[in-house]
């Protein structure tokens, strides 16, 4: 989707993962330009499934393919339909991960997005398990490959609220939290496998991507409209549109550093929730219900060094609240997976 060039809106879900999975021309360029496959692992997430059709529309010559346990069978159906070849797997198995294509069978290029967050201090082992334990296994199987690894500003100290946010030089030394610890337990097994290695990656600090299902956008609006309280401790957060995003990780494959390094991935500037509130209030026709007031801090980040490689995010952030606006008023879907961007204690 070249910039401006927007739609209106969505009338459906198809219509909305349609224009989410255009590629741009510099991502066909970029992916033609890499040797080998692709394999997404953690494909059956919020994110993958657009992202790995994404690949294949820009990469219709390369194979695709997607590995999840695919408890909702839906999706390995819908991934198939789109040239996307699924494989079911439970990552937390050795002997199952040690079955997959790599580089043996001409994949050599990983995105990872597997992981664990909601639920993480009700299941603190599995959380750990999940976000450290199988990135390792990953790291020593896919060794003789580029991964890029989706991580999370959550690996952040929040940052004051008034300045440009954390850059990839900051210290990864998270708020409390087994979510948060165990993110940046996830960096350094990619870390040091590619140490050892000489793995190249890079690793996806991504804070909020968003389409009209789910998002910070979505929660606010959902809150507006629905009359509930939104509380304004946490302030401000970064959001990025879920197909920039997805975009931009993928050429990040042609990107990669050895050793691997971090990259933020978000939208270019801040967002105070207070203004959001209004916007969505002015679009939805309520008045929204404000709680707390904002603490000086926040998980925020500097994208300065994506805007170098990519420029900035295709779909600007008013684009995003008409979009989302337009969505919920007409009714559709949503996921039901509210992000909780207004924890500050790390309990998801």
């Amino acid at each position: 989707m070249s910039a401006g060039n927007f739609p209106s809106g969505f009338a459906n879900v198809a219509a909305l993962e349609d224009t989410m999975t255009a590629p741009s021309p510099a991502l066909i360029s970029e992916l033609r330009a890499l040797d080998g496959d692709l394999i997404v692992l953690g494909v059956g997430g919020k994110m993958g499934p657009t992202l790995a059709r994404m690949a294949k529309r820009a990469a219709p010559h390369k194979r695709v393919l997607g590995v999840a346990r695919f408890s909702d069978p839906a999706i390995a159906n819908q991934l198939r339909e789109a040239g996307v070849e699924p494989i079911s797997c439970d990552l937390l198995d050795r002997e199952a991960i040690a079955k997959l294509p790599n580089h043996r069978d001409g994949v050599t290029n990983v995105i990872f997005m597997a992981g664990h967050k909601f639920g993480a201090s009700g299941n603190p082992a599995f959380t750990w398990a999940m976000n450290v334990a199988v990135p390792w296994m990953v790291a020593e199987h896919y060794r003789s490959c580029r991964i890029v690894a989706f991580s999370t500003a959550c690996v952040y100290p929040f940052f004051p609220t008034d300045g440009p946010g954390a850059t990839e030089a900051e210290p990864a030394i998270p708020p409390p939290g087994d979510y948060a610890a165990s993110c940046v337990g996830r960096e350094r097994m990619f870390e040091h496998g590619s140490q050892r290695w000489g793995t190249p990656g890079r690793l996806v600090r991504l804070s909020y991507a968003i389409d009209m299902r789910y998002g910070v956008l979505r929660d606010v609006a959902d809150a507006v409209l629905n009359r509930r309280p939104i509380d304004l401790t946490m302030g401000w957060a970064d959001v990025i549109w879920q197909g920039d995003a997805n975009e931009q990780a993928l050429r990040l494959l042609g990107h990669c550093t050895s050793p691997t390094s971090p990259i933020n991935i978000t939208g270019p500037a801040h967002t105070s929730i207070r203004w959001l509130a209004s916007e969505f209030g002015k679009r939805l026709g309520r008045e929204p219900i404000l709680t707390g007031a904002e603490a000086p801090t926040a998980w925020l980040v500097d994208t300065s060094a994506s805007q170098q490689l990519f420029g900035l995010p295709s779909v600007p952030l008013s684009t995003l609240i008409d979009w989302v606006a337009d969505w919920v008023t007409r009714g559709g879907e949503s996921l039901g997976k509210p992000t909780h961007f207004e924890a500050r204690d790390g309990r998801y």
